[in-house]
């Protein structure tokens, strides 16, 4: 499929979904998702479908993951990186529900890399204050979004220095992950640290050797990632 093709094909489920026909507008959409199709192309058609505003987009997303398709998850997190230039807040609740739906890290890390990563580079302060409950949410999924998010900011700031003192912000953020025991989260916080470690390396060199000192029940592989590019 052609980037000019998946673009008309999400502005026509966008169309349907104005005039709230969900299960038509899943009907258009379902033949590519029984396809092995790139996720950049299924990035194209989410981001049509959430460009809009329209109130049925929230009971076709749930619809999408009711069907539990990869390519799905694709759509969602896409639609829902547009959505949160419409309502920040209650698109990373939405998204946060969504996560507590997956069962498999792929279906987690394909919304954190579009969700919550995203938030941070739109506007830090509210995604900071908006998803610090997810920390120490009773599911390792949403709390191993906490590092994929981590992750996808600490990429696109590509270590300028201009965005250091967020980046001293973001270690502290995490400050409480680092004793994680789940290894599923685990995996995710410590990627998070890991590309910190990365582009911004006195700083998170400085926070890992206090946290290092003062918490004793870090397991080995959270340190092992953190270290990664030390």
């Amino acid at each position: 499929m052609k980037s000019s093709e998946a673009s008309t094909l999400g502005k026509q489920i966008a169309t349907l979904l104005e005039t709230k026909q969900v299960e038509d507008a899943y009907d258009l959409l379902a033949p590519t998702l029984a396809q092995k199709i790139s996720f950049a192309t299924l990035d194209r058609i989410g981001k049509e479908i959430g460009a809009k505003s329209s109130p049925a987009i929230k009971n076709f997303l749930e619809h999408v993951a009711e069907k539990k398709t990869m390519g799905g998850w694709v759509i969602i997190g896409s639609a829902l990186k547009e959505q949160l230039k419409i309502d920040l807040p209650d698109t990373l609740r939405r998204c946060r529900a969504f996560v507590n739906r997956a069962d498999v890290w792929y279906e987690v890390d394909i919304l954190g890399e579009r969700v919550p990563g995203y938030a941070l580079m739109l506007d830090f302060k509210t995604t900071i204050t908006e998803m610090s409950s997810w920390r120490d949410d009773p599911n390792h999924w949403v709390r191993r979004d906490v590092g994929v998010g981590a992750h996808v900011w600490a990429k696109r700031s590509k270590g300028e220095r201009r965005f250091e003192p967020q980046a001293t912000a973001l270690l502290k953020f995490l400050q409480p992950m680092f004793e994680e025991q789940h290894i599923e989260a685990v995996k995710g916080v410590g990627w998070g640290l890991k590309t910190l470690g990365k582009f911004y390396p006195e700083a998170t060199t400085e926070w890992l050797a206090k946290q290092v000192k003062s918490k004793k029940k870090y397991r080995a592989l959270m340190l092992k990632k953190a270290m990664t590019y030390l």
